[in-house]
């Protein structure tokens, strides 16, 4: 993977990618110490997210000036008041971006996120159990992987449920090549995976990978009814990981592929209500989506929809994680790296992000250097 950009020095305060417009720059950002329940932290790996470009492309109106939910930090500075006595200076935290209860702290949407060299967390998310200390943080730029590989350990554990036969995956990003590869081990060994790509790009990508899945098809392959012999009988759990404008139509191609199986599906993809479908009537799927948050309630909400033409279908979402999916994500990032190591695709600094991001937010492809971006990873943390 290549290191893009340069190192940006000097100034008070400390560096941080900053959305301005269309665009995102570097600025210097005050450094400001932690209040009574605060908690102040180095971050020192960031990842881009799918959310991310969808908010620089005005898919989102999300209003924090600076991005970024994945990645691991080190605590700098403790405020009075913090309980946990493991929240220390020097620890090693990941924080998790959604509070299941308080809608004001959701990291890198409404409060500012990881892409700069300090961030404060506020003391709801700290009082809140959202800073979750590692005993072990996975090698290198791996750590970006931990807020994705979590959703993909709560989606499995909700789907295997089901015992699926065959798992569907709509998706060819992050979240959609976890969710392959991890699909035998988390929802059992003999479970055939199916992955839908978006572009011809993506499936070029994933045909160079030896973790992919046992059909990687395109849309186009789906819609035609391909492969019919896996996805037409038995039980097919359905992972709908794409960006928001996808989510129903993704939904819908996977629904009228799967016609004559047992089918459950988890939206992971984000959807803006009301969220209506023709395949269920009546039905707001972003209220269906948003019925667990931050991982509550336990077990998660499952509803059983009937579909116009008379199926019933199990339909669950998800907006963020509980804490012990972000604990085992790490554990098991730290366990395979070698997994997981080729989907960190792009490496770069601050300065480097300003200026992919900027580009990406500008145009719908994924191509960075001229090769296919699956996770970017920034170095946050400013050189001593």
């Amino acid at each position: 993977m290549a290191a893009l950009g340069g190192t940006h020095r000097g100034g008070p305060g400390h560096p941080a990618v900053v959305r301005e417009g269309d665009a995102t720059h570097l600025r210097r950002r005050p450094t400001v110490p932690p209040g009574p329940g605060e908690i102040s932290v180095a971050p020192l790996v960031a990842g881009v997210c799918g959310t991310d470009l969808q908010i620089l492309r005005g898919l989102r109106d999300d209003g924090a000036p600076v991005l970024g939910h994945e990645g691991v930090a080190r605590i700098v500075d403790v405020g009075p008041g913090v309980a946990d006595p493991r929240l220390v200076p020097g620890a090693h935290v990941v924080v998790n971006p959604t509070h299941p209860t308080d809608p004001s702290f959701l990291l890198g949407h409404n409060v500012d996120g990881m892409l700069q060299a300090r961030m404060l967390v506020p003391a709801s998310a700290v009082g809140g159990g959202l800073v979750l200390p590692l005993d072990e943080v996975p090698q290198g730029n791996l750590a970006v992987l931990i807020e994705p590989l979590a959703v993909v350990r709560y989606a499995a554990l909700a789907l295997r449920e089901h015992r699926p036969d065959t798992l569907l995956v709509v998706g060819d990003g992050t979240v959609g090549h976890l969710a392959v590869r991890t699909a035998r081990r988390w929802l059992g060994p003999a479970v055939r995976t199916v992955h839908v790509h978006h572009t011809d790009q993506g499936l070029e990508w994933s045909a160079h990978t030896p973790h992919r899945a046992d059909r990687p098809i395109g849309l186009a392959d789906l819609a035609a009814g391909e492969p019919a012999g896996m996805l037409g009988r038995g039980r097919v759990a359905v992972l709908i990981a794409t960006p928001a404008p996808a989510t129903l139509p993704g939904l819908e191609l996977a629904l009228r592929a799967t016609e004559g199986a047992d089918v459950a599906v988890d939206l992971v993809g984000g959807l803006r209500g009301p969220a209506l479908s023709p395949f269920f009537p009546g039905v707001d799927l972003a209220r269906t989506r948003a019925a667990n948050c931050g991982g509550e309630p336990r077990p998660p909400v499952v509803e059983r929809l009937t579909t116009a033409d008379g199926r019933q279908v199990s339909v669950l979402g998800h907006r963020g994680v509980a804490n012990e999916h972000l604990v085992y994500a790490a554990a098991e990032l730290c366990r395979d790296p070698e997994s997981f190591r080729d989907l960190v695709t792009h490496e770069t600094d601050l300065a480097g992000a300003a200026e992919i991001l900027t580009a990406l937010g500008r145009s719908e492809r994924r191509t960075v250097a001229g090769r296919r971006l699956v996770k970017l990873a920034v170095r946050t943390a400013v050189p001593s």
